[in-house]
């Protein structure tokens, strides 16, 4: 019986990521087939647009001193013919008051709420929100720098359907001066980018990109908008959006280019909270995504909590394999020991199909991505032995965290740059 579930365990180990992996790939060539191949790119946009609705950009910031000036510019540059910009400092201790306070008068569709006390990225949204002049709202963080044409992309999904509540952008990494920089320019476009063209083609999507989003207003205030308790509060949006009914639509020409972790402790904590906050939003929608009135939901779901039943598979495997190294005349120590050779071989050539599927559709947003290639092999060393144990260790902390604590800022690690 023992032997049993350790075959069991092994198999599922080995092969769930096989097979998410061609799922993922499926998903992502039919959304290629159906939504990108042959359309235009660029400012391509407007032209499909019979309206040009005006846009509120919010742009929560906390100690973005250094980053700014490039984010605000950015946004002021937008191939786009009517919008504004708010940019709310959520308690900044650095000069973040003072820029802004000078980019106000340097650029007339800038306007600026200060906040006293650091309330949080889900309160300073929500104080943009109520700021703002506007039905469709675009959020970008205070250190990424959106292309001048992902205005009319994003919006050309809202004047399409009045059921579009929130349209995902597309996040480009612009740090990659380490392995962890180069793995992650990869790991957006092989992992993020398929993952989200692959639930749009099921349904439903699990999160909106916390650094580009737009959102319908009318949508937002109708799931009384961010979650002041959610430390990633771009799932928990996501989640109470398509459970009230709004869809949520990925647009791959809304680029954006951003800064990421290139440390390992910079990179655990990062991947820590948005499996933290991944757990929080299941359990806490759980039971209402258990009626058959959200039954879209529900393969969403399934694909989460195996990927959490995978990672902690994985801890029990090597803690048992851990502790037949110690135990005299164990009798499993030999199969544990032994990677199946046909299963490694084949999880090796999917990564690198994938990889090569992947960068293929992206290719065309941005030039130069098989120069990576070779450093993509490193992937399933660095990021899954992170991603699984953070998932692990999330798990917990979520289940430990109280309701109703606010989440506030805390400054991430911004990767090197040149």
């Amino acid at each position: 019986m023992q032997m049993d579930l350790l075959s069991m365990a092994l198999t599922f180990a080995y092969f769930y990521p096989l097979l998410m992996a061609y799922v993922w790939m499926v998903g992502g060539l039919l959304y290629y087939i159906q939504w990108e191949h042959g359309q235009p790119t660029g400012a391509g946009a407007l032209g499909q647009m019979s309206h040009f609705p005006p846009v509120s950009f919010l742009v929560p910031c906390h100690n973005e001193g250094e980053n700014l000036r490039e984010t605000i510019a950015a946004l002021n540059e937008q191939n786009y013919p009517d919008f504004e910009i708010i940019a709310i400092n959520d308690g900044s201790t650095d000069r973040t008051a003072l820029l802004l306070d000078e980019l106000q008068l340097r650029y007339p569709r800038l306007r600026v709420v200060h906040l006293a006390e650091n309330q949080g990225k889900p309160t300073a949204l929500r104080m943009g929100a109520m700021a703002s002049l506007h039905e469709f709202l675009i959020c970008i963080d205070g250190d990424a720098l959106l292309d001048p044409n992902a205005t009319g992309w994003i919006m050309q999904h809202f004047t399409s359907s009045d059921r579009v509540g929130a349209v995902t952008g597309n996040p480009r990494v612009r740090t990659r001066s380490t392995l962890l920089g180069k793995i992650q320019v990869g790991e957006f476009s092989s992992i993020v980018g398929l993952i989200k063209r692959a639930q749009r083609i099921y349904g439903r999507v699990f999160t909106v990109s916390g650094v580009v989003a737009g959102f319908r207003k009318s949508a937002l205030h109708e799931v009384d908008y961010w979650s002041r308790d959610a430390i990633t509060e771009d799932i928990d949006v996501s989640w109470k959006l398509q459970l009230r009914g709004w869809d949520i639509r990925f647009e791959s020409n809304a680029l954006c280019w951003i800064l990421m972790p290139e440390t390992l402790r910079g990179l655990w904590r990062q991947r820590l909270r948005w499996a933290q906050g991944g757990v929080e939003v299941f359990t806490r929608y759980l039971p209402e995504i258990l009626s058959f009135r959200q039954r879209r939901m529900w393969l969403l779901c399934a694909e989460y909590l195996l990927s959490v039943i995978w990672a902690y598979t994985i801890v029990a495997l090597f803690l048992l394999w851990l502790t037949m190294q110690f135990t005299p005349g164990a009798t499993t120590t030999t199969s544990l020991s032994m990677i199946p050779g046909s299963a490694s071989l084949l999880l090796g050539v999917t990564c690198l199909i994938q990889f090569a599927v992947s960068f293929y559709i992206d290719g065309r947003y941005e030039k130069g991505l098989g120069k990576l290639y070779y450093w993509m092999l490193w992937y399933p060393l660095v990021y899954w032995l992170i991603n699984m144990l953070t998932l692990a260790v999330a798990v917990p902390k979520a289940l430990l965290r109280p309701r109703g604590q606010r989440a506030i800022w805390v400054s991430p690690d911004r990767g090197v740059r040149p």
